[in-house]
């Protein structure tokens, strides 16, 4: 959605572009929102080896006429697992249920919802690695043989009570896989890793997304864009929502390469995708640390952000493309990241 009015900068050579750049509110940023989400598979840019699987699991499903086995989604933020989710419900032709870990607290809540369940519905739980142990406790028998235990009653008189439920595909998506137990994650029969985008693959959802908006595009445009997403769909089109913005302002409302470069560069978002942060982040590591190697948690006091916010935010891109190492000891900052700084090595 858009922004509120901030100041930016950025350093070219000896030139220093302050702007004050101003989004403006579009009705259609939420009209289309649903919009820029495929419905079907083969709508579904990238990921193609994840779709070749999940298209034969869904093809077998519905040729044995049963309900596609429990899925877990599992990747970084902004991928499109909850896309996938829906698509899966649309392939096979049932409705969805949509709920996230944190929203369901007590197992009453968990019980209100497997009992409102269609035969062959979907149930998406989004981070689910962040439900309770006892919520969990009622999921397992739920998967596995369709069953509701509940307890009835308190005390001595307290009995349990098994409630039938209809056969349902259980979607889990979850940023953090190594954080589910062992038993809830054994007992998903698809288990699906989303993966980072190419930039060609970007380019092509850029310019899928400027169509649905009606917003025009070329590709070189579109290119610039999708080269700075960081290999992630979302951020993709927050990009491509910001500099219409700025196309619609400051140039003729067609997103040029040049266009999209100086917007980009209003928004601090370099030439490989780093934004303040990122830099900040390598910035303090070399010049503070002398290269690394740094804990997670000093740098996070250095530069005033949670841990965990750099850790499940920053990080994964920043190692991804080479600019950071994971070490025992600490993160290391790499030879790439001080080309990219223009910070020469120390001996």
């Amino acid at each position: 959605m858009a922004s509120t009015a901030t100041g930016r900068h950025e350093f070219l050579g000896d030139k220093t572009i302050r702007e004050e750049f101003t989004p403006k509110t579009r009705p259609d940023d939420i009209s289309f929102e649903k919009g820029l989400r495929p419905q079907r598979l083969k709508d579904y840019i990238g990921q193609n080896e994840l779709k070749a699987g999940l298209s034969l699991f869904i093809e077998a499903a519905k040729k044995r006429k049963e309900p596609l086995d429990h899925c877990l989604l599992h990747g970084h933020p902004g991928l499109g697992k909850t896309t996938l989710a829906h698509i899966i419900a649309k392939e096979l032709g049932v409705g969805i249920k949509c709920t996230s870990g944190p929203v369901i607290e007590r197992p009453g809540d968990l019980a209100a919802i497997l009992t409102n369940l269609q035969h062959g519905e979907c149930l998406f739980i989004d981070e689910i690695h962040r439900l309770s142990p006892t919520v969990e406790e009622i999921l397992y028998p739920a998967m596995e043989d369709f069953q509701l235990d509940l307890i009835i009653g308190q005390g001595p008189s307290a009995r349990t009570i098994k409630i039938d439920l209809p056969h349902f595909t259980m979607i889990g998506a979850t940023t953090r896989a190594g954080l589910l137990s062992p038993p809830l994650r054994d007992r998903f029969g698809v288990i699906l890793r989303v993966d980072f985008y190419s930039e060609m693959e970007l380019k092509e959802i850029v310019i899928r997304a400027s169509r649905v908006l009606g917003i025009k595009i070329d590709e070189d445009g579109a290119f610039e864009i999708a080269k700075r997403s960081r290999g992630t769909p979302r951020i993709a089109n927050r990009l491509l929502k910001r500099v219409r913005d700025f196309a619609e302002i400051r140039a003729d409302g067609i997103i040029t390469k040049d266009v999209a470069h100086e917007a980009l560069i209003l928004l601090e978002v370099d030439k490989n995708g780093l934004d303040r942060m990122d830099r900040q982040i390598l910035l303090t590591i070399i010049e503070r640390f002398n290269g690394g190697p740094v804990g997670i948690d000093t740098i996070a006091v250095s530069i005033g952000e949670e841990s965990h916010t750099i850790e499940e935010v920053y990080e994964p891109f920043l190692v991804q493309a080479g600019y950071l190492q994971r070490t025992p000891r600490g993160r290391i900052a790499t030879e790439k990241a001080y080309r990219h700084l223009g910070i020469a090595i120390r001996g």
